[in-house]
Parts: structure tokens; sequence; C-alpha cells
């Protein structure tokens, strides 16, 4: 067992000095040597993990997506809000997040090491899907292009609040986003009930660490 979890702290140390050299310089610039070092483990941890710098930006690609945990909702469409805002407070204080942004973005080398934004649509059609089989969301809704259209969305609004305020106003300008888009996708019962404040990022993070034994779900399950 005391094996088992210095393996996993091995393996979120180098995740995590390498989404440090990606996020700084992106995934061409990026040096194993550089990537080593900022870790802090032997080559041959590494290694053990990771064989490749392809499979490194994999592997925080990845951690970008499994981290994101929310507590279960009444409404599934509040736990895509969720998911939005917890996501939009976190990403200015997230290295591994911001790694994840720019690897996705690489047009050139995310035909190598893929992207998270299939993740994130598919997680979202799924949530939508369940939204409408409870009655939450609207009967014309198509939850794969209301996932699509709003993954987009969110794209270019991460990227107008980076170059204008270095995401310091990314958690107001996606509550902006979904109180645009929700009222296209929720019926009015579900809408009225829904939580799309600022700030609720923040609140939903301060729960979760306040219930520690509370169950969460995530992306990867």
């Amino acid at each position: 067992m005391a094996q088992q979890e210095r393996a996993i702290r091995t393996r979120r140390a180098v995740i995590e000095g390498a989404a440090g050299v990606f996020a700084e310089r992106g995934y061409a610039a990026a040096t194993m040597a550089e990537i080593l070092e900022r870790a802090g483990v032997t080559k041959g941890a590494l290694y053990f993990h990771f064989d490749s710098k392809e499979a490194l930006a994999r592997g925080v690609i990845e951690a970008q997506v499994d981290p994101a945990r929310w507590a279960p909702r009444d409404l599934r469409l509040q736990e895509w809000v969720d998911i939005g805002m917890t996501l939009a407070h976190r990403i200015p204080r997230d290295v591994i997040l911001l790694a994840g942004i720019r690897l996705s973005a690489d047009m050139q080398g995310r035909a190598r090491f893929g992207s998270a934004w299939p993740a994130w649509a598919g997680l979202i059609a799924k949530l939508v899907t369940e939204a409408k089989e409870r009655g939450e969301a609207l009967p014309h809704v198509n939850p794969e292009e209301t996932a699509q259209c709003f993954v987009g969305a969110w794209i270019g609004t991460q990227t107008m609040s980076e170059a204008e305020s270095g995401w310091k106003d990314l958690h107001q300008r996606i509550s902006v986003l979904y109180n645009h888009v929700l009222p296209a996708v929720a019926t009015p019962a579900a809408l009225i009930r829904l939580d799309t404040a600022p700030d609720r990022g923040a609140r939903v993070l301060a729960e979760i660490q306040d219930e520690p034994d509370m169950p969460f779900v995530s992306v990867g399950t």
C-alpha cells in the first residue's frame, strides 16, 4: 500500500511538473530535461510512468478532465452549471488546467496527443441527455448539438477572458454564457431553480472542502 501511494505521488509530481513547463512554453518548446528538473523526481521514475513527451502531454490532458468533481444535485442541469463554474474559478489557479488549455488548442500537436474538448463535450451531452429524460430540458433540445455549441462558446469566452483580464473575469463571463444558453435548453420550471451566479464555482468548491466524505462524480466515471 505504501509503495502504491508513493507511485501515485510520483506520478502526480511528474504531471504537475510537465504541466508547468507545457503551460509556460507549449508542447514544441518543452523538453524532457526541463520537465524532469521541474518534477523533482529521478529519470527512472519519470520514464516508469511516461515513456515520452507525447505520453506526458496525454497525461496532462487526462488530468485536466479527471479532477473536475462536483456534488450530485437534484437537477442534472445544475450539475452542468457547477462543472463550468468550478472550472472558471479554478483555471487561473490550476497549472494542470492551464496546461490542458494550451495543449488542447495546439493545432499541430493535438493530432498526436489529443485534446480535452471531446471529453468535455461528451460529459455535457450526457448530462443534458439525462436532464431531458428527467423533464428538465425542452423537448426539442439535441444534447450532442448543445454540447458542441457550448464547448465552442466556452473556448471563445475563455480566450477573450485570457486576453482581456488574464482570466480574472472568467467566472463572470461564464456566468453570462450560462444565462444566455440555458433559456434555450431548460424548461421554465427547471430554469428558475438554477444557480448561475458568478460566485457559484467558489461556493461549490468550498462545499466540497467542508464535506470531505461527500460522494463525488468525476468525469472519469
